[in-house]
C-alpha cells in the first residue's frame, strides 16, 4: 500500500487554493447572472431607455470578464506552486482576454445604440455612419495596447507610417477616394437609407439599401443588388425623387375638327374640375390651355401637380383625372380625336368627263 501512502502525504495546499479560486469564480458568476436578471427588469421598468441599452450591452461581456478573471487567478496559483516563469504568460494572456472582452462590450453597446436610434426614427444614413466612425475608433484603440501587449513597437510602426504612408496611399488611392466619399455623402446628405435615387450621367436607378465606407449598394427596380463606389457621386450629378414635394400631371389631349365651338366651354369645366379635385395642390402652378392646331386635332394641355408624392397612387389620382377628362369632353358632346385623313376631290377635267359619258 505504498501508493495510498505517498497519495495520503501528498501536499493538497495546490488544490484547496485552486479550489477556492475556481469556487468563488463560479459563486461571482452566478452572482452576476441573478443580478443581471434583476437589472433587467429594474431597467424595464423606468421611462430611461438608455440604461436599458446599457445593461444589455455590457452584461455578457461582464459574465465573462469575471470567469476570466477566475481562472487566470487559479492559473497564478498554479504557476506559484509549479512553475513561477508561468506568471507573465498568464499575466499577459488575462491583459489580452480583458482588452478583447471590453472591446466587444463596446462593439455591443454601439450596436444597441444604433438599434434604439434607428428605432427612434433618427436618419438611418447618419446613425450607421456614425457607428462605423465609432467601431472603427474601437477597433483602433484596441489594436494599439495588444500590440504594445505582444512586444510589438507602435512608435516604430508609427514612424514606418510616415514612409510608408505615400506607398499605402498611392496603392489605395481608389480605397481612399471611396472612403472621403462615403464622408461626403454623410456630411451633404444627398440620399439616405430609403431613399429613390437616381443619376442622368449614369446607369443608375434604385432604392438605397446601405451606405458603406467603399461602396453604396442600391437595389434597382427589378430587384437586382447595383454596388457603387462612393468615389462616383463626387463626379455625377444624382437625383433625390424621394425628397420631390408634388407630382406632375403634364398631359396634351387632342379633340377633333369639328367640336372647335365647344373648345373653350370644355377647357373651363376641366379647370373647375381641377380646382375642385381634393387631390390636387391648389398652392401650385395649373394650367388648362389651348396649345396647338394639330394634323388632325386641336390639341390644349393639363398642367397641375398632385399633392401625393407616392408613385402608385400619384397613378390612381392621374387615371382619375383623365377619366373626368374624358366625361366632361363627352358631355360636351365633343370626342377626342384620332389621326385621320380628308380627301378633296376637284372638278374633273371637261375631257375627261366626255370621254367617260362616250363609253
Amino acid at each position: 500500500m505504498e501508493w495510498w501512502s505517498e497519495l495520503l502525504n501528498q501536499n493538497y495546499d495546490w488544490f484547496w487554493d485552486v479550489s477556492i479560486a475556481i469556487g468563488v469564480t463560479l459563486v461571482a458568476g452566478l452572482a452576476w447572472r441573478m443580478l443581471r436578471k434583476r437589472l433587467v427588469r429594474i431597467v424595464a421598468s423606468t421611462n430611461n431607455d438608455w440604461d436599458d441599452v446599457f445593461v444589455k450591452g455590457i452584461a455578457v461581456p461582464v459574465n465573462w470578464i469575471i470567469f476570466v478573471i477566475g481562472f487566470t487567478w487559479a492559473g497564478d496559483i498554479t504557476a506559484s506552486y509549479f512553475n513561477e516563469d508561468s506568471f507573465e504568460a498568464i499575466s499577459i494572456t488575462r491583459q489580452l482576454a480583458l482588452i478583447i472582452l471590453v472591446a466587444w462590450a463596446l462593439w455591443r453597446l454601439i450596436n444597441r445604440v444604433e438599434e434604439k436610434q434607428l428605432d427612434s426614427g433618427m436618419d438611418p444614413t447618419t446613425v450607421q455612419m456614425v457607428g462605423k466612425v465609432a467601431k472603427l475608433a474601437v477597433t483602433i484603440l484596441i489594436i494599439m495596447p495588444v500590440f504594445q501587449l505582444l512586444g510589438i513597437s507602435i512608435s516604430g510602426i508609427l514612424a514606418f507610417g510616415g514612409m510608408g504612408g505615400l506607398i499605402v496611399g498611392l496603392a489605395a488611392k481608389d480605397l481612399l477616394a471611396n472612403f472621403f466619399g462615403s464622408m461626403i455623402i454623410y456630411l451633404d446628405k444627398p440620399f439616405r437609407v430609403g431613399d429613390w435615387v437616381r443619376s442622368p450621367d449614369r446607369s443608375i436607378e434604385g432604392t438605397v439599401e446601405s451606405i458603406g465606407f467603399r461602396v453604396t449598394r442600391i437595389r434597382t427596380f427589378d430587384k437586382r443588388p447595383l454596388y457603387v463606389p462612393n468615389s462616383i457621386f463626387t463626379s455625377i450629378a444624382v437625383e433625390n425623387p424621394s425628397r420631390m414635394l408634388n407630382r406632375r400631371i403634364y398631359e396634351t389631349i387632342g379633340v377633333r375638327y369639328q367640336d372647335a365651338r365647344v373648345v373653350h366651354e370644355l377647357m373651363e369645366k376641366v379647370r373647375v374640375m381641377l380646382r375642385n379635385h381634393p387631390e390636387i395642390d391648389q398652392e401650385q402652378t395649373m394650367i388648362v390651355n389651348f396649345n396647338a392646331f394639330g394634323a388632325s386635332s386641336l390639341d390644349f394641355f393639363i398642367y397641375t401637380f398632385t399633392k401625393t408624392t407616392d408613385w402608385v397612387y400619384f397613378h390612381e389620382v392621374k387615371q382619375d383625372i383623365l377619366l373626368k377628362v374624358m366625361d366632361i369632353i363627352h358631355e360636351s358632346g365633343a370626342d377626342c380625336a384620332f389621326p385621320t385623313r380628308t380627301l378633296h376631290l376637284d372638278s374633273l377635267p371637261e375631257g375627261v368627263v366626255s370621254g367617260q359619258q362616250a363609253q
